[in-house]
């Protein structure tokens, strides 16, 4: 009998296999199984008899091979059943071999919500098997429309499916979810039109963004206003999204709108990166495609923030283990936002009751070489009291906004491929067309801003960016200029040595 294991995105194949010999009743299960699947005798027989059937007695052994790789979850258990039905023929064998199992039962036969069905479909796509899931699983199946799959509802539904395979029906494609309009909530925020400019900037380009601000100017509104901005995923990026979300154990229901994310501070490292005993996806694989939010960034561990590093850069995320070694997809836009002090009002005239040691180590949490890697930095002053008494306004159009990122967006794609704050530094540095002007401008600030190599690159993408939404076709001084302004907060006059 074949069924799918779960080892990251992966879905590597198993066997199993069972033997039933003289002796008195035992049940034997081999093959790395952790708890879970060990627990799966219990259901398996529960399920079996309920349903009428005969559990075997005598000394059982069910095997799954490979040996050496551990077995996690109750995805086994229907294979298992199907095998023990087999080895005492109450179940049809001759079409076996052309079906995958793959379902946790519940004690009266009934096939469960299972965790990783849709990688488990990806990955035999172009094999001659049909492959078994749970009828609760259907949305996630019908992703991958194939004949290969066969949603159940029961034990008894698979048993029918088994004796008669050429009743399997094709999937029909699931309807596309009804788009849902994001409200406008760019509009809603009062002033900040350098950020909302900058905020556009980081949308059309995939830029990372940093907003730094007393509470209360609008950050949290500007960065949850973002996703407002940026174009729905097309047909293969929301197949990604959701392996990653069916490898998590999750479900969703809109699979073409863009991936939000905001965890609370309290995360941990595998809640963020991914990780734990089962190896499951953390909130930066989940954010695949879309937005991971950290909201007031230094209160999060700086143990935590450290290890987005390395997904910032290569757009995985890898957990190693003693026991594995797996890759998650984490090609996110990072939004972050935070106070300049405990307090939240360094720099505001008066109002700060922090000591210099105290706003150094808090603004020390996040450190240097994360910030390094973020792409835009803006300081975001207090509104005046004029313009918080206004109640009409003028409103920012959020929709005009987005249409200008598509826009861009569709310039770069088709030039490059990919979006400029996914290029490689040194090749956006040797492709960006910058005029004289330009690049003079971009020499003294790696000077004046003590520019790290990595800094003066991203410039460059930011400046490139800013092009495009201006449909230049050339990086000027202006450009560049703008860029800068979004890379020049000045970290030592609020602190920060």
């Amino acid at each position: 009998m074949r069924t799918r294991a779960q080892l990251g995105m992966a879905s590597p194949r198993v066997t199993v296999e069972a033997h039933i010999g003289a002796g008195l009743p035992r049940f034997t299960l081999v093959g790395l199984p952790e708890t879970a699947v060990r627990e799966a005798r219990d259901r398996v027989r529960s399920a079996i008899e309920n349903n009428r059937f005969r559990f075997p007695q005598g000394r059982v052994v069910v095997n799954l091979a490979p040996a050496d790789l551990a077995k996690q979850g109750g995805r086994f258990d229907l294979a298992i059943a199907m095998s023990l039905l087999a080895a005492t023929s109450q179940v049809a064998t001759e079409h076996l071999h052309r079906f995958e199992f793959l379902a946790e039962l519940g004690l009266y036969g009934a096939l469960r919500h299972t965790r990783g069905v849709l990688p488990a479909a990806l990955a035999m796509q172009a094999q001659d098997a049909i492959l078994v899931v749970p009828e609760a699983n259907r949305a996630e199946a019908e992703l991958v429309s194939s004949r290969a799959l066969a949603p159940c509802a029961q034990l008894r539904d698979v048993l029918e499916l088994v004796a008669h395979p050429e009743k399997a029906q094709p999937l029909k494609a699931g309807s596309p979810p009804t788009p849902v309009e994001h409200e406008d909530l760019i509009g809603l925020v009062k002033g900040q039109q350098t950020a909302k400019r900058a905020l556009q900037v980081a949308a059309a380009g995939g830029h990372h963004f940093l907003m730094v601000g007393p509470p209360g100017v609008g950050k949290t509104m500007l960065a949850r206003s973002l996703v407002g901005l940026l174009p729905k995923l097309t047909e293969a990026q929301a197949l990604e999204v959701a392996a990653v979300y069916s490898s998590a154990g999750l479900i969703r229901e809109a699979y073409d709108l863009v991936p939000w994310r905001d965890p609370h501070h309290s995360a941990t490292a595998p809640a963020i990166i991914g990780g734990g005993h089962s190896a499951t996806p953390g909130e930066a694989s989940l954010a695949h495609h879309g937005v991971l939010f950290l909201d007031e960034m230094p209160h999060f561990q700086p143990r935590v923030l450290n290890l987005l590093r390395e997904p910032l850069e290569t757009q995985q995320a890898t957990i190693t283990r003693a026991n594995y070694r797996v890759t998650f997809p984490a090609n996110f836009q990072l939004i972050a936002a935070m106070n300049p002090c405990p307090v939240g009002r360094v720099c505001a005239e008066g109002l700060c009751r922090c000591q210099p040691r105290q706003v150094q180590a808090y603004q020390a949490r996040v450190s240097g070489p994360l910030l390094d890697r973020i792409d835009m930095q803006l300081w975001l002053p207090n509104l005046p009291k004029e313009l918080l008494a206004e109640r009409d306004g003028p409103a920012t159009d959020g929709h005009a906004l987005a249409a200008e990122v598509a826009a861009a967006r569709r310039r770069q794609a088709t030039r490059q491929g990919v979006l400029n704050g996914h290029l490689a530094g040194p090749l956006a540095a040797k492709q960006a067309p910058l005029t004289g002007a330009a690049q003079a401008l971009l020499t003294q600030a790696i000077d004046k801003y003590h520019l790290s190599a990595r800094s003066y690159h991203k410039i460059i993408k930011v400046a490139w960016t800013i092009g495009d939404l201006n449909q230049a076709e050339n990086v000027g001084a202006a450009e560049v200029a703008e860029a800068l302004s979004y890379r020049a907060i000045d970290w030592e006059r609020m602190g920060r040595q």
